[in-house]
This record gives structure tokens, C-alpha cells and sequence, in this order.
């Protein structure tokens, strides 16, 4: 008797991809827009990732790249394909944590005060892990600035004006201030500035401008005592505070959107003071950024940009 061959199912045949290091390549040529930057993080010369692109253009039948003498521009093919080949490597990179169990040992993890966590960063968590689904994030935090000493720390928010010695800081948030309180508390002050003397101001301590900046900026610094009140360590406190119609907050712009647009918190003065601190995503710059922290990075630089749910542009 003959045996039985058993044929293997037929796999579909899928085009020929270009070698990883060209694709590598376009990549980081295409986060910097710079083939000599590019060439600097892959530890190759500019002239060797210059020639990775020409022959994945030459692969591909299509320009990458708009070359001027000021820098490297995208054609609308570069546009399409970039965050395509960006994707495939964060996927990869992922998987391989997944499957081999670097991810579960060393999770990726954010670290934050309580008030950017709960005001700024979690009202906008779902729309992470719509994008994002197979991340495993932890959220560690922090009440005052500290050095980077706890074991498995990625990233961290921090507020100020970006000037930390060892570390790497990219600019999320432009910060104005302004009193903030409930309606009731808004009702009572009727839009008058002198009327705060009867209030009791909650002030958040460690920020470089406070009540007195804004008082002074406001023109009523002569009339109310800046520094009166109650004093809190952290935002949160003292924004659920206001919230519950014990005093008036002086609000930074990014952590009470939500709460105004919920009509939580009434703004009841037009007068703004500007601030040269803001919320600032940091981390060492001297170790390179695992694949997990630069999904997280690119997804905070995007939000930075967007409106809270539900908030007013």
C-alpha cells in the first residue's frame, strides 16, 4: 500500500519586505528629519543611512524623501509609510517583550503628582488604550520633584521650567493662571477682585508664581493679603476644596479645564497671569528610551495638543 502524503496548508505569499536595516533606516531618518541625526542613534555613518533609503526608495518605486540644502522633508508616499514601518517596529518590539517576558518583569511605568494623574492624564486614559490596547502601564506618584532612583521608572511628568540637570524634558502643557471656585463661591464674589478679602484662598505650595504674582497682576494686591488662607502640598487637594465651596484655588489652566467644562468650577475673573513653568515629560539622558516608553512618549506629545474630553478647545 502507498503511503498517504499529507500536504501542508498553502501559505499566501507575501511580497517580499525590504531588509530591516533600510526600513531601520527611514525610520529614524524620518523622527529627526535628518539623515546625520539618524546616523548618530544607529551608530552608523550619514552617508550609510543616506544609501539605506536611496535603496528602499529604489525597492519601492517611490520617493521617501524631498532633499533641500535646510533638510529632509516627507513626499506625501514618505507620509503614508512612515507611521506604517514606525508601527511594525513598536509592534515587534512589544511582542518580543510579551512572548520572552521582558515586559512583565520590568512593566512600563509614569510617574506623576497625584493632581496631573487625576486632572490631566486619566480623564484621557481611554482614548491610550483604544490606540494602544496591548500596553501594561503603571502609574507611580510623586508629590515633589526627586531623582530617578526608583528602579523601573520610564517616564515622569514633572512641572517647572525644564532646566534638570541629567535629564532629557519636552514641553506638555502652556500654563496661565486665574482663580477658580464653585458657583456659589462665584455668586458671592460677583466679579469683583476686592471681594476675595472675604474668601479663603487655598494656596498650593512649591510653585514659583502663587496668589501674591496673581493679586499684583490683577491690581488688587494693596486691598487682599496674598498669603492668608489655607496651604496644601498638592493641587488635587486643594482644587476638590474648591470644588466643595471652601475657598477660592488659583487654577492652572491645564488641571481645570475639565472641571469648568463640568461646570464644577466657575472662572469668575477675566484678568490672566502667564507663567513661565508648565508640565514637562522627562526622563535620563543617558540611557535610550525602551519601546514601551516611546509609544508613550509619542501618544503625550499628541494629547498635549488635544482638548480634555468634553473641554472647550
Amino acid at each position: 500500500m502507498l503511503p498517504v502524503l499529507v500536504c501542508p496548508r498553502s501559505i499566501p505569499r507575501v511580497p517580499d519586505l525590504p531588509p530591516t536595516t533600510w526600513l531601520r533606516s527611514f525610520e529614524t531618518a524620518g523622527r529627526h528629519m535628518s539623515f546625520t541625526d539618524a546616523a548618530a542613534e544607529l551608530s552608523l555613518t550619514q552617508s550609510a543611512v543616506s544609501q539605506h533609503v536611496r535603496l528602499l526608495e529604489d525597492r519601492l518605486g517611490h520617493r521617501l524623501f524631498h532633499r533641500h540644502a535646510r533638510g529632509l522633508q516627507l513626499t506625501e508616499s514618505g507620509k503614508a509609510y512612515l507611521p506604517v514601518v514606525r508601527d511594525a517596529f513598536e509592534r515587534l518590539a512589544l511582542g518580543t517583550g510579551a512572548v520572552f517576558g521582558h515586559d512583565h518583569e520590568t512593566p512600563l511605568t509614569l510617574r506623576a503628582t497625584t493632581g496631573f494623574i487625576e486632572l490631566w492624564l486619566a480623564p484621557r486614559l481611554d482614548r491610550l488604550f483604544a490606540e494602544r490596547p496591548e500596553l501594561e502601564l503603571r502609574v507611580a506618584s510623586l508629590i515633589w520633584n526627586s531623582e530617578f532612583i526608583e528602579t523601573g521608572v520610564d517616564l515622569e511628568v514633572r512641572y517647572g521650567q525644564g532646566e534638570w540637570v541629567g535629564l532629557e524634558a519636552e514641553r506638555l502643557s502652556r500654563e496661565t493662571l486665574f482663580p477658580v471656585c464653585s458657583p456659589a463661591v462665584a455668586a458671592r464674589i460677583a466679579g469683583d477682585p476686592a471681594r476675595l478679602a472675604d474668601e479663603r484662598l487655598l494656596h498650593i505650595d512649591g510653585f514659583r508664581n502663587g496668589w501674591t504674582e496673581w493679586l499684583h497682576h490683577a491690581g488688587a494686591s494693596v486691598r487682599i493679603a496674598g498669603r492668608g488662607g489655607c496651604h496644601f502640598d498638592t493641587t488635587l487637594t486643594a482644587v476638590h476644596l474648591a470644588i466643595a465651596g471652601l475657598g477660592v484655588v488659583l487654577g492652572r489652566s491645564s488641571l481645570v479645564s475639565g472641571a469648568l467644562a463640568r461646570g464644577e468650577l466657575i472662572a469668575p475673573f477675566d484678568s490672566v497671569l502667564d507663567t513661565e513653568e508648565a508640565f514637562y515629560v522627562v526622563w535620563p539622558a543617558d540611557a535610550p528610551l525602551r519601546p514601551q516608553a516611546r509609544i508613550l512618549l509619542e501618544w503625550l506629545r499628541r494629547e498635549a495638543g488635544e482638548p480634555l474630553p468634553g473641554a472647550t478647545p
